[in-house]
């Protein structure tokens, strides 16, 4: 059995992009998506049979609760990345996202 390889203050670092604090989009500049932001911005653009089942689909496909995928979200379609992988969706949440502004 051999032991863990532990990070050295030396020896460069590749970020964890495993786990659900690491970051959401790739580092700076770069023109993709993360796998997670795709992810929220194909389960935005699914149909939903009734009430429950995209909260659902929320908890079971990305292990996050329903609070932190609006959270993520919100923030996502103000990417501009966002935008040019999903035109459609990020203008259409845009859209809903302006229209409640207008109602408060």
């Amino acid at each position: 059995m051999t032991a863990p390889d532990h990070d050295h203050d030396d020896a460069p670092t590749a970020p964890d992009h495993d786990h659900d604090d690491a970051p959401a989009a790739p580092a700076p500049g770069a023109d993709e998506l993360s796998v997670r932001d795709r992810a929220l911005l194909a389960l935005e653009r699914r149909p939903w049979p009734g009430p429950g089942a995209k909260e659902r689909a929320i908890r079971e496909e990305l292990g996050i609760s329903p609070v932190r995928y609006y959270q993520l979200l919100n923030a996502l379609i103000e990417d501009e990345r966002a935008l040019r992988e999903d035109a459609v969706t990020v203008n259409r949440l845009r859209r809903v996202r302006d229209a409640r502004r207008g109602r408060r």
